[in-house]
């Protein structure tokens, strides 16, 4: 199995994919663990604070010490640059808020999975053209479950994770599933700027479980 298979099976098959950021590297990595213990697989963290990359080093440290199925990958990559930085401290796969084909080129050659942003058909084609499979609906509360009702069938060999609008209650995940999508992903419906404040990773966890439940259920 390829990385990008192993990547997008995992993310599938768990049908959220949790993103976050915290400046605070302890913060950070005690998210990480409570979203392990929930039975979270696959995470991403967005590159968006100037800690972003030593903390995300420190996870993969900690990933591989205590707890090696998990992937890990990296959000907010805007050119080939930040991709090369974080290929280099290891990160599984990449996830970008639009589609950047310099970005795309670099990732793909090395079998890892690269995640672009869009929301028009012409830069899903363009995506589609370069070797993406895995399509970021972004952000999804601009677009809705309607567009992806209305473009899944122009795209039958493409996955697709909205971002952004996606609540944690069964009727929103439902919707979104319904309209085709193969997994959502969650940042601050999930893991929210209160909780992290709180360090209540207590409720992190058992926050994400409910919403593994609710996914389970309707598959």
């Amino acid at each position: 199995m390829t990385k990008i298979q192993l990547v997008t099976n995992t993310v599938i098959n768990q049908g959220v994919l949790p993103l976050y950021y915290n400046a605070d590297e302890t913060v950070t990595l005690e998210i990480l663990r409570s979203l392990y213990k929930a039975g979270i697989r696959a995470v991403e963290y967005t590159n968006r604070g100037d800690a972003a990359l030593s903390n995300f080093t420190k996870m993969v440290e900690i990933r591989n010490a205590e707890m090696p199925e998990m992937l890990l990958g990296i959000g907010t990559i805007k050119n080939v640059q930040q991709a090369e930085e974080y290929y280099t401290v290891g990160a599984d796969f990449f996830i970008s808020p639009g589609f950047v084909a310099e970005v795309a080129e670099f990732l793909i050659s090395k079998d890892l999975l690269y995640s672009p942003g869009c929301m028009t058909p012409t830069e899903i084609i363009k995506a589609e053209n370069s070797g993406v499979t895995f399509i970021k609906l972004f952000p999804g509360n601009a677009l809705g479950t309607g567009f992806m009702s209305a473009i899944k069938d122009v795209f039958p060999n493409l996955k697709f994770m909205p971002t952004g609008g996606v609540d944690t209650t069964k009727e929103s995940i439902e919707s979104w599933f319904k309209a085709g999508v193969s997994a959502v992903g969650m940042g601050s419906k999930l893991v929210s700027k209160e909780l992290m404040l709180a360090k209540d990773y207590a409720t992190i966890e058992n926050e994400t479980k409910k919403v593994l439940e609710i996914i389970q259920t309707l598959k």
